[in-house]
């Protein structure tokens, strides 16, 4: 790649890295180009020239938030404590933006949009990094899944860590502690020693 087409890739992941960081910050209608611009250190023609349009750029920015999300969540199969701390990790750095989300997908499409697949992306994970632990019969599957991913959903998270005011080691303890006890419910994995 040469020096011109790294440039404008540089530009292009700063204006995405823009509105992501932004839909954390605040609700997606109080978003303005300009906003963008500015905290991409760019103009706006240089965002509508790279994008097209302000429907344009949030649709690429979701696919480039999506994208980092599925990086950050990479766990090993069938470790409980590694999956908890990749998902507390996950959580530090973008539970209060999911939050916000969520508090936008009723009266925002495009937020609800993107909490409808963040559902399917968490149930997809869950699925297979419990995969070892999860009973074969389709409806009991189902069940510990459901519970599994209520153990592991943002809003575990935010209880936690937000409104509790815990630590994040304490919320992560917390958290791997419900997770074993839901296993050990399956009787897959025992609740093993946690420091609560």
């Amino acid at each position: 790649m040469g020096a011109r087409a790294e440039a404008a890739e540089a530009t292009r992941l700063a204006i995405l890295d823009a509105v992501v960081t932004l839909a954390g910050e605040r609700m997606l209608s109080d978003i303005a180009l300009d906003d963008v611009a500015e905290r991409a250190g760019v103009s706006v023609q240089t965002v509508l020239r790279r994008f097209g349009s302000r429907a344009g750029l949030f649709e690429q920015a979701h696919q480039h938030g999506r994208e980092q999300v599925i990086e950050e969540r990479r766990a090993p199969v069938g470790d409980v404590a590694a999956a908890v701390r990749v998902l507390a990790e996950h959580y530090e750095r973008r539970g209060r933006a999911a939050v916000l989300f969520l508090a936008q997908e009723e009266r925002e499409p495009f937020a609800a949009r993107i909490t409808t697949q963040g559902r399917a992306l968490h149930r997809s994970w869950v699925e297979q990094v419990f995969a070892p632990f999860l009973p074969r019969t389709r409806s009991e599957r189902e069940q510990a899944v459901d519970l599994l991913v209520v153990a592991c959903d943002v809003y575990t998270w935010k209880l936690l860590r937000l409104d509790r005011g815990l630590s994040r080691a304490q919320t992560t303890r917390r958290t791997e502690r419900l997770v074993r006890s839901v296993l050990a419910g399956l009787g897959t994995v025992s609740e093993g020693k946690s420091d609560v």
